[in-house]
């Protein structure tokens, strides 16, 4: 049986074609060819077989091989096919066949142009991705906005630490999971159910040693017309940080208790929370967010490695928490925002009344 070969390595081609584009190419993954473009015309050569042109030359069963893209026959023949570069246009899947028809290989070529960001949109001015994480256990999430008018499908991921010696080795397996290692760290990704996300997790991460370097995340995305992008942020883990929110035990009318999430990392004399609490005096019926209201009576800031208690005002009506890590100037959790006991309240002033 004939052992079907995907080859990279561009032709002998014109020197007027040559000098032109692309500017380079480089295979994303097998059977996956890249060709970075600039915009001006050129041709990007792709071959069928390995069999040797050589051995080729003057066989008429090398002119016997046709070629589809995207299904549809083109009208070159032969082992070697020519594909006609022109501003971001060129990408396609193209496949070779023999004279009856059978596939002999084929080869997905992406088109990257530079300086050219369509597939997504930015989450705020400076960023097209969003991370954060739960806490210090080496995972992480990254999330991003498909541009309403493009279709777009995440084409390769690439992770690693900025102190790595030489450029990541990524792959991905059956289950769709992406692997990504240098020697010195080694990280596993996989795409959200919903396509605008990955999670990935970094194998060899300790919690308690110093982050000193940067973790480096690439994620390459492709459209329907075979377009390709790449989109990339550096961080480290103490910076995209965010805890999920508190949990609120005992509520009264003088006071509230709520403890650490329970993903937060332990223990937590080592990874302390800092909480701000606002007590609120009325309810904010127009209000998005309550605990962002003005209608606050006081907003304190409390430090505690435990379970923590805070003393309320008496005309408080409800009570917002919410917590950041303490030694990083890192995102604040959502607010929980909890009611006062006030049936509580009523009957303590009751029994004052009896007395």
């Amino acid at each position: 049986q004939m052992n079907l070969y995907v080859s990279t390595v561009i032709l002998a081609l014109p020197l007027l074609i040559s000098c032109q584009n692309p500017i380079r190419h480089w295979t994303l993954l097998p059977n996956i060819l890249v060709v970075d473009v600039d915009g001006r015309v050129g041709q990007q050569a792709l071959s069928c077989l390995e069999l040797l042109e050589e051995d080729m030359r003057g066989d008429n069963r090398s002119q016997e091989i046709f070629w589809r893209r995207n299904g549809k026959e083109q009208a070159q023949r032969g082992n070697s096919f020519l594909v006609q570069l022109e501003e971001s246009t060129g990408g396609g899947n193209y496949t070779c066949h023999s004279k009856n028809g059978s596939l002999l290989n084929h080869t997905v070529v992406l088109i990257q142009k530079y300086g050219t960001k369509r597939i997504l949109v930015k989450h705020d001015p400076e960023d097209y991705l969003k991370c954060s994480t739960q806490n210090y256990s080496g995972e992480f999430h990254c999330s991003w906005i498909w541009d309403s008018s493009r279709v777009g499908k995440v084409a390769f991921i690439k992770a690693q630490r900025s102190s790595d010696n030489g450029d990541a080795h990524c792959s991905v397996d059956t289950q769709e999971r992406w692997l990504c290692s240098t020697g010195q760290s080694n990280f596993s990704c996989s795409v959200s159910e919903s396509g605008d996300g990955i999670s990935c997790l970094e194998g060899n991460y300790c919690p308690y040693a110093e982050e000193n370097q940067q973790i480096h995340i690439s994620v390459y995305v492709k459209s329907e017309q075979f377009l390709l992008e790449n989109y990339s942020k550096g961080f480290y883990l103490s910076e995209i940080v965010k805890p999920d929110k508190v949990r609120i035990g005992k509520v009264n009318a003088t006071a509230i208790e709520w403890s650490y999430p329970s993903s937060w990392s332990s223990p937590y004399s080592y990874f302390p929370l800092t909480f701000d609490i606002i007590q609120l005096r009325g309810r904010c019926h127009n209000c998005d967010n309550p605990c962002t209201q003005s209608k606050t009576l006081k907003t304190s800031t409390v430090h505690s490695a435990a379970i923590c208690q805070f003393e309320v005002k008496r005309r408080a009506k409800a009570v917002c928490v919410r917590a950041k890590d303490a030694f990083c100037n890192s995102q604040w959790s959502e607010w929980i925002i909890s009611t006062l006991n006030l049936h509580e309240e009523k009957h303590l002033k009751h029994l004052r009344k009896i007395k």
